[in-house]
């Protein structure tokens, strides 16, 4: 943080108005308050600014093992809910006159209202590390709020005290901007942080009259900054000790026997005197600092810090005779949480507690705890190799589970040290071989570097090399070695390296039976060796064709599953590797026929242990994903009789995976790791099959999963207040949960964090409320009439979104493409389209390719031409020419695309020629995302007597030089056209008032709403494709953070509004859709970039068509945008590209 700079405060809750209301602070909780705190610390307390005054919490300690401080103390604050308070929580180093703030822990701002709502859902405030920490101080915060009337309680309100010497003011100044870079160095470890903290304390000391109550505080910050630098790396001078010794010296004579600091001080100083000690070797200094703890262990509270901080530093001194003591080992101070680094065998401890437990703040600790620790165990000490291994497996295993990379690498680096310090003939080398070969093999399997995957072959020979026949761990070395040596086989694929494959293969072959011999029957292992020993005979056989081989490894997967009990994990890897087994025998005809791919037992077979492992509950989610995925990859190819439950599997599958992930952000990265194409190939296969009911069911249920996990905690629960008390508290619970998983995670800055932050490191809690919302629906489902609730639809129900007109789903998968229309009350019509997927990526590209060609006044875009002509041909006519008896001409229809089909203008589709057909002369098009999303769009609210309508308008976004000189015109054109009042209510907002917050403000209070402005697609990061305000992008992922379920309708006046994500088109993320899925039930976008000149003529036609007849209807914006395009396309100066580029979504 930037040094903390306080102003002069004034205390607003001195004079009161009888009867006035009031909004009053009444209690505040922190959490972890000492996590990951570098300094002991005496307290913690609050500040509060709010309209230049800042109000300050009382003083409070912590002892060790209090996770939680509170302080029920009354702050009164403004009752204008816009009102931005700036809340920052400080720990401080003295208890006795406290001297300004002390070191910035946390620092947000929130308005009044915001904080009144958090305080009545009790819903704290989470912070995320802060960057370049694993973990830092205070990772939570909750305020309890009251309204109140003025004469109903006296509310005082605690204060800064005001010093009213100019000198006192610099001094303040002085001393908080050395405690922020004295703080800042800590973390960044740069000398000129430090250095300057010096400058600010001396300063400050100088400032300060020798007999004035704050002068111990300074002597004792200006001591404990020159003693850090003298503990820093190239300054251990042996007179720069007496400096901070002799400050110390001071602090402490001023604070005499009874002091509240003087305890602190004493520790301090002791340190100081200890660490001079193992400088020099005087015995005076040990003696004077062990009766200077004692005193502190006397007069200290056993759980208090001070007091652990004492005993560890009296420990110390014993343990280490002055010829071995390192300056590092006393000289620095540790986490406020231990104080000093845990032993070795109590982090091993943690360490073997984390991996058996799901807690990433406890990861996240002991990783903390083991960085600490290394600075205590220096490179000479016998334990710091097993802290290194140690540190190195708790950190791959965060990765495993949260995907940092930058975890794996610094592993890798840590595991590296460790075997440098363990030499050949150190006991522990081949455990740091084995580590250090597995880590490098992780990541190869992450990034696919050849060298990694030598470097781990080489480090499994050398630890098999000291395991020699007979030695106890010779069956885990032989056990690593043969598993690793198939994957470079795998990998390189030119004759050299297969030749070389084989005779590791070999080798692997010969080394497994002697490791069985070395794991009898009973031993836990021996499964585990059986099936590597299996998958390494059926990889041979695929090379050789052997069938012994394929023979044994069956055999051996056989008594693996045998050996593994019903709710062992590992029995879903042993199904996969028998149903690979089987299919070796399908493919072969070894088993049966004799005929290759006509033993339909082994494909069989194998679709049982595939199907097995899908359904094996213990084996994990995403293991039993990855399993029905091969199961309907090879159910696909083999065009297998359970093809189609392989994808209701899998669909399944991953919509469950996804719910226990935490962001919005990890669960779009989540998606690119799985097939794009999972859910058109799933309907493909219900088409072949002949269902067509169930090819729509399997594609709602597999398209927009991330929209999909978002709008399952908005579902509405009203209908139960008329059952029993029962589900009344089942609603209440539902929605309590709902409320919390509905908060997706964000990135902010260090400085201010914005108080809906969800950190990563609350993965697992959240996954565990996840658990708990799964239950209360499961209660839910078992109310008369609820059987249903948040189940997949059924095609029944969702026929309901066709009541207002056909819905066409377009389905783009490897094996065809087809059109599905989906009336209100008739059965589904499947049609096959002449295109296929080659057909349709060339149709794509040539689109993109022709949009803005030849555009000018002269130009006739020959290219955009016949890119429709072509999308009509393929596409459209043939859907049209179905359409007669589900939809009268000049009725209305819905477009549902899928994968490639999202990125066309089926709406624009048609001849282009004298008396040429065209979908527009037929129909009024729109689009919808899924049919569930169309269905909420139609959901009717009590609407209000006049309609609140919003223009926001940014004519000069942030980072853009240029001027969008329409916005204002165009707004201006907008409030014209609208009803006057009392029909509309009209807010406008523009220029320097369009700010991101003021502009979620006023999306928030307006059901109507027209955007002017910048607009943009970020195709790495869809969800932060944003409209372009005048500070901060408004971005999707904020949008979806909202609750519109009571808007109407949203014109998006800017550029690439409904331009979607390649590498996850079925997930429709773009501003547009994210707007309908947050509640927006019409929603008028753009699918490329738009002319000054096509806004201003066509916003003007629009609103002329939709509230001409003074009257607010949002369900007429599609015909109202449907006529005004056709006023557009008589217009020959206006290029085709600008008079098709608006489309409509939603009801």
């Amino acid at each position: 943080e930037e040094p903390s700079h306080p102003e002069q405060p004034q205390n607003l809750g001195e004079t009161h108005t009888a009867g006035v209301p009031q909004v009053v602070i009444t209690a505040i909780r922190a959490t972890d308050l000492t996590l990951g705190l570098r300094r002991i610390p005496a307290g913690f307390h609050v500040a509060v600014k709010a309209d230049g005054a800042e109000f300050r919490t009382s003083n409070k300690p912590a002892h060790v093992d209090q996770a939680v401080i509170e302080w029920n103390e009354c702050i009164l604050l403004p009752c204008e809910p816009s009102s931005i308070l700036r809340v920052s929580v400080y720990a401080s180093f003295e208890l006795g006159p406290m001297l300004c703030h002390g070191e910035l822990l946390r620092r947000f701002e929130i308005s009044v209202g915001e904080l009144v709502d958090r305080s009545e859902k009790s819903h704290p405030i989470r912070f995320q590390p802060k960057q370049g920490e694993v973990v830092s101080p205070c990772s939570s915060l909750f305020m309890t709020l009251e309204q109140r009337l003025s004469d109903e309680e006296d509310v005082a309100s605690c204060s800064l005290t005001t010093l009213a010497s100019g000198d006192m003011d610099a001094f303040i100044l002085r001393t908080d901007a050395g405690h922020g870079l004295l703080a800042r160095y800590r973390r960044m470890q740069n000398s000129t942080d430090l250095d300057q903290s010096i400058q600010h304390f001396e300063r400050g000391l100088d400032l300060c009259p020798m007999d004035h109550p704050y002068r111990p505080a300074a002597l004792f910050n200006l001591a404990t900054a020159t003693f850090i630098s003298c503990q820093a790396e190239g300054r251990h001078l042996d007179l720069d000790l007496d400096i901070p010794i002799s400050v110390f010296q001071d602090a402490l004579d001023l604070r005499p026997t009874g002091h509240p600091d003087r305890p602190v001080t004493q520790l301090h100083l002791a340190i100081a005197l200890l660490s001079r000690f193992a400088k020099r070797g005087f015995q005076t200094d040990v003696d004077a600092a062990e009766e200077l703890l004692s005193e502190v262990l006397d007069v200290c509270h056993a759980n208090s810090h001070i007091h652990r901080a004492a005993l560890l530093a009296i420990e110390t001194s014993v343990l280490h005779p002055a010829a071995s003591i390192n300056v590092h080992d006393l000289g620095q101070e540790w986490p406020a949480a231990s104080m000093f680094p845990l032993t070795p065998n109590q982090l091993a401890d943690q360490v073997g507690w984390c991996l058996r437990t799901d807690d990433p703040r406890a990861l996240d600790e002991v990783i903390s705890y083991h960085y600490d620790a290394l600075g205590y165990y220096n490179t000479m000490h016998p334990r710091r190799g097993q802290l290194l291994c140690n540190l190195s497996i708790v950190l791959i295993t965060r990765f495993e589970r949260r995907g940092n990379a930058e975890d794996m690498d610094q592993a890798i680096a840590l595991q590296r040290e460790a075997l440098a310090l363990r030499p050949v003939g150190h006991t522990h080398r081949s455990a740091s071989l084995n580590n250090l070969a597995k880590q490098l093999s992780t990541r190869f399997d992450h990034r696919g570097n050849a060298e990694d995957l030598d470097q781990a072959v080489t480090l499994h020979r050398e630890a098999l090399a000291l395991h020699p026949v007979g030695h106890t761990h010779r069956s885990m070395s032989l056990n690593n070695l043969a598993n690793q040596l198939p994957t470079r086989f795998d990998h390189r694929g030119n004759a050299e390296d297969l030749d070389q494959a084989i005779a590791l293969a070999r080798e692997a072959l010969v080394l497994h039976p002697v490791a069985l011999a070395l794991r009898p029957v009973g031993h836990t292992d021996r499964s585990k060796s059986l099936n590597n020993l299996a998958n390494r005979l059926s990889t041979r056989f695929d090379h050789r064709g052997n069938a012994e081989d394929l023979n044994e490894s069956r055999e051996n997967l056989r008594c693996a599953l045998a050996l593994l009990t019903q709710h062992d994990p590992r029995r879903l890897m042993v199904h996969r590797s028998l149903a690979t087994v089987h299919l070796s025998f399908h493919h072969s005809g070894l088993d049966g026929t004799g005929c290759p791919g006509e033993d339909t037992d082994s494909l069989n077979a194998a679709m049982h242990h595939f199907k097995a492992a899908a359904n094996f509950v213990h084996g994990g989610l995403l293991f039993r994903l990855r399993a029905s995925l091969s199961w309907v990859r090879h159910a696909d190819q083999h065009r297998h009789g359970t093809e189609l439950e392989a994808y209701g599997t899998s669909i399944q599958l991953m919509d469950a995976y996804m719910s226990a992930t935490a962001s919005v952000s990890s669960r779009h990265s989540a998606m690119k790791d799985f097939p794009s194409t999972l859910a058109v190939d799933a309907a493909s296969c219900a088409l072949r099959s002949g269902d067509v009911c169930r090819a729509v069911e399997l594609l709602e249920q597999g398209r927009t999963i991330i929209w999909t996990q978002m709008t399952r905690f908005r579902t509405p629960l009203d209908n139960l207040l008329t059952h029993s008390d029962h589900a009344a508290a089942l609603m209440k619970r539902f929605r309590d949960l709902s409320s919390v998983l509905d908060r997706p995670p964000a990135s902010h800055a260090d400085d201010t964090q914005s108080v809906d932050v969800e950190a990563e490191a609350e993965d697992t809690r959240y996954r565990r409320l996840v658990e708990d919302w799964n239950g209360v629906v499961e209660e839910v489902r078992k109310i008369e009439g609820l059987s249903c609730f948040l189940l997949p639809p059924m095609f029944a129900d969702l026929q309901e979104a066709a009541r207002d007109g056909p819905i066409i789903v377009l389905v783009a998968s490897r094996s065809s493409c087809d059109a599905i229309i989906v009336p209100h009350q008739q059965p589904p019509t499947s049609i096959q389209l002449p295109t296929n997927l080659i057909k349709l990526t060339q149709l794509v590209i040539a689109l993109q390719e022709a949009i803005g060609k030849d555009a000018g006044p002269k130009g006739k875009q020959t290219a955009l031409i016949k890119a429709l002509r072509k999308l009509w041909d393929d596409v459209v006519r043939p859907v049209v020419e179905n359409l007669g008896g589900f939809a009268r001409r000049g009725s209305r229809i819905w477009w549902c695309p899928t994968l490639l089909f999202n990125f066309l203008p089926l709406h624009a589709a048609g001849e282009y020629r004298a008396n040429g057909e065209s979908v527009s002369q037929k129909y009024i098009s729109s689009y919808t995302p899924s049919l569930t999303a169309l269905m909420r769009a139609r959901s009717s609210h009590d609407k209000s007597l006049s309609v609140p309508f919003a223009a926001i308008g940014q004519n000069c976004p942030a980072g853009h030089s240029s001027t969008l000189d329409g916005v204002e015109p165009e707004l201006e054109a907008v409030r014209k056209l609208l009803p006057p009042p009392p029909t509309v209510s009209f807010t406008k907002i523009t220029s320097v008032d369009a700010t991101k917050s003021r502009a979620l403000r006023v999306l928030r209070d307006n059901t109507w709403l027209h955007f002017a402005c910048h607009g943009t697609q970020n195709n790495e990061e869809p969800f932060m494709s944003a409209f372009l305000m005048r500070d901060q992008p408004l971005s999707l992922l904020d949008i979806t953070q909202m609750d519109l379920s009571r808007h109407e309708f949203a014109f998006l006046s800017a550029c690439e509004t409904a331009v979607g994500d390649f590498a996850t088109p079925d997930e429709v993320i773009h501003l547009a859709a994210g707007l309908q899925f947050a509640g927006v039930k019409s929603v008028v976008g753009t699918s490329w970039k738009v002319t000054d000149a096509t806004v201003q003529r066509l916003v003007e036609a629009f609103y002329k068509n939709l509230c001409g007849d003074g009257k607010m209807n949002s369900k007429q914006a599609a015909q109202a945008l449907h006529q005004a395009v056709h006023s557009l396309a008589r217009d020959k100066d206006m290029p085709l590209d600008q008079r098709i580029v608006f489309m409509h979504i939603g009801a």
